[in-house]
């Protein structure tokens, strides 16, 4: 079992960045893939960004691309997520999700745990 739970989520202005983190606890956190994965109301849940297990290869949706990075400190079994340049449609609930695998993993019906989520609002 792995358990993670997110943090970093809250209230900024168009423009402005946030760093989410997700800190797992459990199982060697080395062996798993992990990604962010957000869900705006009304809307189904989308993938942002997936990081491998050593952290040596990343994987954005296009509309992170540029804006947003992905990365993780293993000795701190805890994956991050730098936003820069919000804008209100990035408003949506941010979700960590891990895996057992060593390969970026981009599909959300393949990973097996989740976090509680944290909310993150972006103001125009």
């Amino acid at each position: 079992q792995v358990q993670l739970v997110e943090s970093g989520g809250g209230l900024v202005q168009a423009g402005g960045s946030l760093r989410l983190s997700c800190v797992a606890s459990g199982r060697t956190f080395i062996t798993y893939a992990t990604g962010w994965f957000r869900q705006a109301p009304g809307k189904g849940r989308e993938f942002v960004a997936a990081i491998n297990w050593r952290g040596g290869a990343t994987y954005y949706t296009d509309s992170a691309k540029g804006r947003f990075t992905i990365s993780r400190d293993n000795a701190k079994n805890t994956v991050y997520l730098q936003m820069n340049s919000l804008k209100p449609e990035d408003t949506a609930v941010y979700y960590c999700a891990a895996v057992l695998a060593v390969a970026v993993v981009t599909d959300p019906k393949q990973y097996n745990y989740w976090g509680q989520g944290t909310q993150v609002t972006v103001s125009s």
